[in-house]
């Protein structure tokens, strides 16, 4: 034992320079690692506004996947489709056609390539039939009807489904596959707060949130959190 302690101790120690080269490259492949992962697989996102609910409520936050829908530069709008399509009324995360530039939209696939979408009676129709929605938790209006139309190749048409407050396909049209992002898989945390600290830039107003949530643990919707999709 004491022949192996004095070898050890006997041994070189690299110096100050290499040690901080070896601890740099060691951290530089941490970061590539997670910008890899936060490109392809997983992000974060926040529920600023009522267009989803009550499926989505303001101030949740959730847990999108985008593995297989889309690879992306971390921090930048440079991004790649993949080879996932989404279904008829899942929910996904996607870039408005509308405005490169806005933040991300939440909304539910009402209609996909091929399909005919038609609102009369205030009921959706899609192909001739009627779309069964358990998730609306209010009728669209009754008298809203809008003339139908074919969803394009590559292309979705959107709804929110608190329909009375949604800015959706019905008002700019179609989503292009490759706007699409991914899709929710789960909630982490859901906070009562103002609507306001949600809206992209408001720093201070999230962190307030955050405190306030701290202090007083009944803001937290517990009941909503892990709840996956």
């Amino acid at each position: 034992m004491k022949a192996e302690e004095q070898k050890k101790s006997s041994e070189p120690v690299a110096p100050l320079k290499t040690r901080i080269q070896r601890e740099f490259i060691a951290w530089m492949w941490v970061a590539l690692i997670f910008f890899l992962i936060n490109g392809t697989v997983g992000q974060a996102r926040v529920i600023p506004s009522a267009s989803m609910e009550n499926t989505l409520l303001i101030g949740d936050h959730l847990i999108m996947s985008r593995l297989g829908y889309d690879a992306g530069v971390p921090f930048t709008n440079w991004h790649v489709p993949l080879w996932r399509n989404p279904h008829r009324q899942q929910i996904v995360i996607f870039q408005p056609p509308f405005d490169p530039n806005a933040p991300n939209y939440v909304k539910r696939v009402i209609g996909i390539p091929g399909d005919t979408v038609e609102i009369r009676g205030g009921a959706v129709w899609v192909n001739g039939k009627p779309l069964m929605e358990p998730y609306l938790e209010e009728s669209m209006d009754p008298h809203e009807r809008r003339a139908s139309v074919t969803v394009p190749p590559d292309s979705y048409f959107v709804m929110g489904d608190n329909r009375a407050n949604s800015w959706d396909s019905r008002f700019w049209g179609f989503v292009p596959r490759k706007n699409i992002i991914g899709t929710p898989v789960i909630i982490y945390m859901s906070l009562d707060a103002p609507p306001n600290a949600w809206e992209p830039g408001q720093i201070r107003e999230r962190i307030l949130a955050y405190a306030n949530a701290v202090i007083h643990p009944s803001l937290v919707r517990w009941k909503r959190l892990f709840h996956t999709f």
